[in-house]
């Protein structure tokens, strides 16, 4: 079956195809017992992205959620690499994807049900939606701090939805693969660093140091001697 995306990594097999209107994430999560590792479901669509990969962690569920930076931070560079390059792509917390102070999307995170926090799940899936084009019909102002990536000078004649996912997961091949190399060009902090250079400071930080705790992923914030955790399951859970 042809996938129709360009130049993938043949680590990604099966590659399933899905039309409009599809949730990759969902179909990946169907997948995931049967392919494992390496598995990929894009939906096809002219208005958006939306891809997700199957992975096989070795780290406990608690350390093996930072995933979801690895699959944030691949989407910033996939979209870096096509578009203009004046443009600010920035990530909230936990995983949203803003072009020049609008949000785009998101990166998405899932795992099996009632998996312990200090096992090793038998999967993981990472997966990201982003919108190129509004709705037809679309007015400014519907959607306050929303925008597209065909708004912000993403043409349609440079880069195809399928472009921007081979992308997204061949950087996201990488960013893994430097997260289970530690040293001083890879790692979690390598990881970590990355993610918090593209993260944008929310009222409710204040002017906290910010940082990531390798065991969970939680968000860090540390003011006068005083240690905050945002754990990162919880934030998850409430975005979804």
């Amino acid at each position: 079956m042809t996938t129709g995306l360009p130049d993938l990594p043949t680590a990604f097999s099966p590659v399933i195809a899905l039309r409009e209107g599809g949730d990759a994430l969902r179909r990946a999560v169907e997948l995931a017992p049967q392919h494992g590792a390496g598995t990929l479901a894009w939906v096809r669509s002219v208005a958006r992205i939306e891809a997700a990969v199957v992975l096989e962690p070795e780290l406990p569920l608690a350390a093996a959620r930072p995933a979801l930076f690895a699959a944030a931070n691949a989407l910033a560079d996939a979209l870096g690499a096509y578009g203009p390059a004046e443009v600010a792509i920035t990530l909230g917390w936990p995983s949203t994807i803003h072009v020049n102070g609008g949000r785009i999307g998101r990166a998405r995170l899932a795992w099996p049900h009632g998996a312990a926090e200090e096992a090793v799940p038998d999967w993981l899936v990472v997966g990201i939606e982003a919108r190129l084009t509004f709705p037809a019909g679309w007015e400014p102002g519907h959607g306050l701090q929303q925008t597209a990536l065909r708004e912000e000078g993403w043409a349609e004649e440079d880069v195809s939805a399928a472009e921007l996912t081979a992308a997204w997961a061949r950087h996201l091949m990488a960013g893994l693969a430097e997260w289970q190399h530690p040293g001083p060009q890879g790692g979690f902090r390598r990881l970590a660093d990355r993610y918090l250079s593209r993260m944008e400071a929310a009222p409710w930080m204040g002017e906290a140091r910010r940082g990531l705790d390798p065991a969970t992923g939680a968000l860090v914030l540390e003011q006068d001697g005083t240690r905050r955790l945002h754990p990162l399951a919880a934030a998850l859970m409430e975005a979804a």
